[in-house]
């Protein structure tokens, strides 16, 4: 038996079934979930260093887009903050490490 007490994709279980096996699960809580889904994005966010490719970023950004739903957040006010932010302080192409202020 493998316990894993995680946020899982919706199919999950179905496949499971489907493979023969046998699955437990349970729909979250409202609290559960938040606090599972931030579990899951640090599992995917660190998935995604060990393995840095569009398959890993598709994860995380999957989470992501559960968390802005979530908080009833539009993906249109997100973008024109990333505009906003980019406008006022730049990216991050510069590779700038702030060393320290005075």
């Amino acid at each position: 038996m493998m316990v894993y007490n995680k946020l899982v994709r919706d199919k999950i279980p179905e496949k499971i079934k489907n493979n023969g096996e046998i699955c437990k699960f349970h729909v979250a809580t409202d609290d559960e979930f938040v606090i599972k889904l931030h579990e899951k994005l640090l599992e995917e966010i660190n998935e995604l260093l060990s393995n840095p490719s569009a398959e890993e970023y598709a994860d995380v950004q999957e989470v992501l887009d559960c968390f802005r739903k979530l908080h009833n957040l539009k993906l249109v006010d997100i973008r024109d903050f990333g505009i906003y932010k980019r406008c006022k302080n730049g990216r991050f192409d510069g590779r700038i490490i702030l060393d320290f202020t005075e």
